[in-house]
């Protein structure tokens, strides 16, 4: 791996292709372990999780539902800072044992609000996994039940992270060279 350059930024390498694959077989295992006999339904954050959330389901040995939503933020042309509208949501969540999955959690404030909006569906129980965790601006009291790996408060792109929608499709992770 090489440093890279996407728009005005330089990126170095961070988490190669490899360790990458290794981490998430070891969520799946966890998970898989968790909930066997049951059917567990995964929902993907788009956009940055569709890799990890690809790359999940192929190590994942369980009878289960697989889902994506994306969160609005946005009226008209602005964005609001609130998240107020989950798209893509069909699945009656009532009774389900729901994993979200995301790509990276930092503040936490996205997730809160998705939490939120799914535990009033009633499901069965909500567990959360996660590829990256930044565990110093993650300032919330619930629990990230999945974890792939913890990484210092950096900017970062590929698999899935991007800058300015560009990085999504790299197969590593880069982290800005400052």
């Amino acid at each position: 791996m090489q440093t890279i350059k996407i728009k005005d930024l330089s990126f170095k390498p961070f988490i190669a292709e490899d360790e990458l694959q290794g981490l998430i077989k070891n969520v799946a295992q966890k998970i898989n372990n968790d909930y066997n006999g049951k059917t567990p339904l995964f929902i993907g954050i788009l956009n940055g999780s569709f890799m990890f959330m690809g790359d999940l389901m192929k190590s994942i040995d369980l009878e289960c539902l697989v889902s994506f939503v994306k969160l609005a933020s946005y009226e008209g042309t602005e964005t609001t800072g609130k998240v107020n509208k989950l798209i893509g949501l069909n699945e009656s969540l009532e009774g389900q044992d729901v994993i979200i999955v995301e790509d990276i959690v930092d503040t936490g404030n996205t997730l809160e609000k998705l939490h939120q909006i799914i535990q009033e569906k009633k499901p069965n129980s909500v567990k959360i996994a996660t590829l990256l965790f930044k565990p110093d601006p993650y300032k919330k009291n619930f629990k990230i039940d999945y974890i792939a790996k913890e990484i210092p408060n950096a900017f970062v792109v590929g698999y899935g992270l991007d800058y300015d929608g560009f990085g999504r499709n790299l197969p590593s992770i880069y982290v800005l060279n400052q």
